[in-house]
């Protein structure tokens, strides 16, 4: 049997953790100042140079701004920045996560036309690939998670088109990093279940195999609204 090597984390990463988790769960907010290096380092009692690390790695997430003379904030969302790593999304207020969503549905109803017109076996394999690790990942929200991802992205790769891949990619890791907090309920809630979300991307897939882009585009659609109705139930403004 072998055992995954263990890496100790290094101090300056556990601030920066502990920072993130201040973030995500509103204790810091957009706009916030936070302590000056020194405070930081009297409240986390670590040494000053610890704090700059994990302030630094803060800001090349994207979550974090330091004003010349002024001090280190945490960051409003900004969607000009989309292509910040996903963690921005922790920024992101209903109103952001709405445009997202509606981002999404151009995107992918758009996609999912030209994935059914120039789709090829491998392609169809991936995407047979992903259902099945779907269904075995029932019960499993991180598993379920990537499947899921990564059935929309073989739907992608599938249209040929590397812009159109790019923009998903973008678009769809900030989606996991917002509906993460969310996804339990949204699986598990009367309106949805795994089994459910499960079905319709097989619908889709099937669709997709008998290269009928308007059944396909017609049923994306159909999934997306419906995602978008349970998840905006349960975001808080």
């Amino acid at each position: 049997m072998t055992y995954r090597h263990i890496k100790p984390k290094k101090i300056y990463e556990e601030v920066a953790e502990a920072l993130l988790s201040m973030i995500k769960s509103g204790d810091l907010k957009p706009g916030d100042k936070l302590d000056s290096v020194q405070q930081l380092a009297e409240n986390f009692q670590v040494g000053r140079s610890a704090i700059r690390e994990a302030l630094s790695a803060l800001r090349a997430m994207g979550l974090v701004e330091m004003k010349q003379g002024e001090g280190t904030y945490v960051r409003q969302f900004d969607a000009e920045l989309i292509s910040l790593p996903v963690t921005a999304a922790v920024l992101m207020k209903k109103e952001d996560i709405i445009h997202l969503l509606e981002v999404r549905k151009v995107l992918e109803v758009g996609t999912v036309v030209a994935a059914a017109t120039k789709r090829t076996l491998d392609d169809l394999q991936k995407m047979k690939e992903a259902l099945e690790a779907m269904k075995a990942a029932a019960g499993n929200e991180e598993l379920g998670e990537r499947a899921d991802f990564e059935f929309h992205m073989a739907i992608a790769a599938a249209s040929k088109n590397p812009l159109l891949v790019n923009l998903m990619n973008n678009v769809s890791e900030m989606m996991i990093e917002t509906m993460r907090e969310t996804r339990r309920l949204w699986l598990y809630s009367k309106q949805t279940t795994s089994e459910r979300l499960y079905q319709e991307h097989m619908q889709i897939y099937e669709a997709i195999v008998e290269q009928n882009p308007s059944k396909a585009q017609e049923l994306m659609l159909t999934h997306l609204v419906a995602v978008e109705q349970v998840l905006m139930k349960y975001i808080e403004l």
